[in-house]
């Protein structure tokens, strides 16, 4: 099954595809087999400026803010009824454009969590009495205003992490996705046209990170919404700075899948295996660190080695592959630079480590496990982004867990496992990551989402992920009204 691969032409702003100021384009390469799969044009200043004056119009002078909570749930609803009858389309768009196994990216399109958005909105105060110690004021939930709402490439559907709550709240909204995997943007730019979404509220301009920083430093919009890498997140948040701009950030990880020396493998080791794994590694929430108790190390190594060494590497839109290619010739490298550091400071490849053979076109990784990994290894610190697992032994019981698990400059995500899950629950709580499961690698988009320490800064998801995109307003009220 194949969709157009046509160029697409122009960005979606104020309601229509507007004709880009640059004649430059750029391809999007399918990583598989390094062939174009589509092209737009290369955004200029101009093009972003074009967009947040849009948006901002929209939000001072429109009807979107303004609108009724209920019809703008109504609206959130029939975008998700126009991109579930598209599925199939985004699905292929998004393996074409990083390598996403197929049968993930249908997964992962974020169609429920707009229909979670749309569903909450009666459930919402939105505006309420409070006695105050002097009088009677009235509090309301207000929109942030014009918001920008930056994608990373490694799963382009993120934005409906954020295009959902910023729309309920009442903001209008710049979209940049990256412009490596912007293809499915063009998807929902023409479902926002079908059901008659207000021109200037939802603004797509694909763009480098040059480009990006013009919507970062342009004082018309209120809000960034920043997902990706911490160096980059550290960048946005310091230019903010400057003017007192809101932001949220969900940014790098390097989780870990906690086993208790009571730790039921057999359940244990294949979630956490799907957890480092994910999205072919590239995912901030991947189970990149297995803790496991001296006791058990060896049994952990070896049958976690030989599960991730029987993985079905290869075509993404293979139903069965579980693990495609990265997204470029950098992530590739990057990659296979780590593993090399890895082995450099004292650890052991026990499966992977290099390209996979027979792969000549394409950006492919075998998944790696490493062992006798020390947690002070960089290997151990820092995001590969790739299907790489470090297996790290500790000594000491729980509190020498709990110390490794903390003992890393991210807290994003994270599992811990026994055959008590009391004695997990307790473990699970003295964790600092943002979701941790016990027994489990599970994510709910009706309970918040974020990291802790350098992993981001406020939450997606649930009524936290709503509350990001509001602005509280107190009215003192007079005696009598």
């Amino acid at each position: 099954m194949t969709f157009d691969r046509r160029g697409r032409h122009g960005f979606f702003i104020d309601g229509a595809l507007r004709e880009p100021t640059g004649s430059e384009r750029v391809e999007v390469i399918h990583p598989g087999n390094e062939e174009a799969v589509g092209s737009i044009p290369k955004a200029t200043p101009d093009d972003m400026a074009a967009a947040v004056a849009a948006a901002r119009r929209a939000f001072d002078e429109g009807p979107w803010p303004h609108t009724a909570p209920a019809e703008r749930a109504e609206m959130l609803s029939a975008i998700a009824d126009g991109l579930e009858k598209r599925l199939e389309e985004l699905a292929w768009l998004s393996t074409a454009q990083n390598g996403m196994p197929i049968t993930l990216a249908r997964q992962s399109q974020g169609i429920e969590i707009l229909r979670y958005y749309a569903d909450i909105a009666r459930d919402v105060v939105w505006e309420e009495r409070r006695q105050g110690l002097a009088g009677t004021g009235l509090v309301r939930r207000t929109p942030v205003g014009v918001a920008g709402l930056i994608i990373p490439w490694n799963a382009p559907s993120l934005l409906m992490n954020k295009l959902p709550s910023a729309l309920l709240a009442g903001c209008t909204v710049v979209v940049k996705p990256s412009p490596e995997t912007p293809l499915d943007t063009y998807v929902l730019a023409e479902v926002l046209d079908d059901v008659g979404m207000p021109p200037g509220v939802v603004n797509i301009v694909a763009a480098d990170a040059e480009v990006g920083q013009c919507l970062v430093d342009d004082p018309r919009v209120d809000k960034i919404s920043f997902t990706g890498s911490t160096a980059a997140g550290r960048k946005i948040m310091a230019g903010l700075a400057e003017r007192i701009g809101r932001v949220s950030l969900e940014l790098g990880g390097k989780s870990a899948s906690v086993l208790l020396d009571d730790a039921p493998l057999e359940a244990a080791l294949p979630a956490t295996m799907a957890g480092a794994c994910l999205n072919n590694g590239q995912a901030c929430i991947a189970l990149s660190r297995v803790l496991a108790p001296r006791s058990r190390y060896d049994e952990v190594v070896e049958t976690l080695g030989a599960m991730v060494g029987s993985l079905p590497v290869g075509d993404p839109f293979d139903e069965s592959t579980f693990v495609g290619p990265l997204l470029n010739a950098r992530q590739r490298d990057r990659a296979l630079g780590y593993i090399e550091l890895g082995k450099a400071e004292g650890a052991r490849v026990v499966t992977g480590g290099g390209p996979v053979p027979g792969r000549d076109r394409g950006f492919w990784v075998q998944p790696t496990v490493l062992a006798d990994v020390s947690n002070d290894m960089r290997v151990a610190q820092e995001e590969i982004f790739a299907a790489v697992i470090s297996v790290i032994p500790y000594d000491g019981g729980d509190d020498a867990a709990v110390a490794m698990a903390n003992d890393s400059q991210y807290g994003l995500s994270g599992a811990v496992w026994s055959a008590d899950p009391e004695r997990a629950l307790d473990v699970a709580r003295r964790i600092r990551t943002g979701t941790v499961t016990v027994n489990g690698f599970t994510y709910d988009v009706g309970l918040p989402f974020g990291g802790f320490k350098q992993s981001g800064i406020g939450r997606e998801w649930g009524l936290e992920g709503l509350e990001a995109y509001i602005e509280y307003q107190t009215i003192n009220l007079p005696d009598g009204l």
